[in-house]
């Protein structure tokens, strides 16, 4: 009886001990929660209530519910610019998988010079991006631009590429890619590493080839991690505002617009802060899916 006593006084102290420890993090943590509350919370929410109102940059404006977001329905440079944050997101993704998975494989093997090129393949990310931005500019500035001059040089007419909307899309996209296939190209390597050797052992003595192994052993193995790129590919891309900036500030004609640049342009040069807050809100609710998505497929690999 006494032993029975002494053990469940023994895990009532503990019990206690417990209760007292578990106040240590939350004090610790309540810093790091205003610093979070102050820097994202408190701008979201100001964000929130200029979205509802019909106001400028130097005034707050009436009250008007959600008729900002009524007509962002009817507003064509919206749905253009939301069309173009898809298609910019899209193309990115895909071709920065398929160009850094590419380059993943061939880094995985014991080619000449691998360190060299696992170094080189990641300067695109390394440098900063207004002087990556900015150089690829330079490149395509106008008729006397080094690839116009070039095109020149095997008897082809130059292209302005920053005055098509095509073209400037085109640079758009290639500059973005640029930028984020070491990105992909670092974290498949990684993966890649990580996959058991034995799985390729097994294939080889059951005599598959090398395509039956990369689909039936390599991709499958690389499932989880790919999605999760992809997924953040897909945010970062949508949430760019340097690369269509700094090349063509959306234009030529709003074509190289995303919700982004829409958002900036409505609200500091057309001074509808309402309707451009509404655009930032509607991205953040995108951009907010996204982000579910990519913390439930995290809990899945885990």
């Amino acid at each position: 009886m006494a032993i029975t006593t002494t053990m469940k006084l023994g895990r009532e102290a503990a019990v206690r001990r417990r209760r007292t420890i578990d106040v240590l993090p939350a004090l610790l943590l309540l810093p790091s929660v205003l610093l979070i509350g102050c820097v994202i919370a408190w701008p979201l929410l100001t964000g929130m209530e200029y979205s509802l109102h019909k106001g400028t940059l130097l005034r707050p404006g009436a009250f008007v519910g959600l008729d900002n977001y009524v007509a962002l329905a009817d507003l064509g440079e919206f749905w253009h610019a939301l069309r173009f944050s898809i298609m910019f997101a899209v193309v990115n993704v895909v071709c920065c998988y398929l160009l850094g998975l590419g380059i993943a494989l061939l880094m995985d093997m014991d080619v000449p010079f691998r360190a060299f090129f696992r170094v080189a393949f990641l300067l695109p990310w390394i440098i900063p991006s207004i002087v990556s931005v900015v150089s690829w500019r330079w490149l395509v500035a106008d008729q006397n631009a080094p690839v116009n001059q070039l095109l020149s040089l095997v008897g082809t007419d130059p292209i302005y590429f920053l005055s098509s909307d095509t073209w400037a899309q085109v640079v758009v996209f290639a500059v973005k890619i640029w930028r984020s296939f070491p990105f992909m190209m670092v974290s498949l390597l990684a993966a890649l590493q990580g996959i058991d050797r034995s799985l390729y052992e097994a294939a080889a003595i059951d005599g598959a080839t090398r395509w039956q192994t990369f689909i039936y052993v390599t991709l499958p193995q690389l499932k989880g991690i790919s999605i999760i790129l992809c997924i953040l590919m897909t945010i970062w891309t949508i949430n760019d505002f340097e690369t269509p900036w700094l090349i063509t500030q959306g234009g030529p004609s709003n074509a190289t617009e995303n919700l982004i640049l829409l958002a900036h342009r409505l609200t500091f040069a057309r001074n509808q802060v309402g309707l451009g807050s509404a655009v930032s809100f509607v991205t953040f609710l995108i951009l907010m899916a996204l982000a579910v998505i990519l913390l439930r497929q995290q809990g899945r690999d885990t």
